[in-house]
């Protein structure tokens, strides 16, 4: 989201007061709100859904709807973007053993 930099602190407050509640809603892993380190005036909100159908859920509810009003203190309309991720069989090989230092775990994008 590209905000208008004397709005930027009114956008920022708007999203995190939204941001605790987005978090209890069913379904939501994650709600990570962020400024790039090359620009004050880009943020992210990077949001992590179970389900296809919370999501759904969600871009219904009343505070993706408030989220989008606050929309007008951008610069230029916000883009959506939404990746699947899954856990492919067989990767196994590509981690550590449990336990260890390096213990990860990997994802794709579909």
């Amino acid at each position: 989201m590209n905000v208008l930099a004397e709005k930027r602190m009114e956008l920022s407050q708007a999203i995190v007061s939204l941001s605790g509640s987005i978090r209890m809603e069913k379904g939501c892993r994650r709600c990570d709100f962020c400024r790039s380190i090359d620009n004050d005036n880009l943020l992210f909100l990077l949001e992590e859904w179970d389900t296809q159908a919370n999501l759904v859920t969600h871009l219904k509810s009343e505070h993706f709807m408030v989220f989008r009003g606050a929309m007008n203190l951008l610069e230029k309309p916000f883009e959506m973007k939404f990746h699947t991720v899954f856990q492919p069989e067989g990767m196994e090989e590509f981690y550590e053993k449990p336990g260890t230092k390096n213990e990860g775990k990997a994802s794709f994008t579909k």
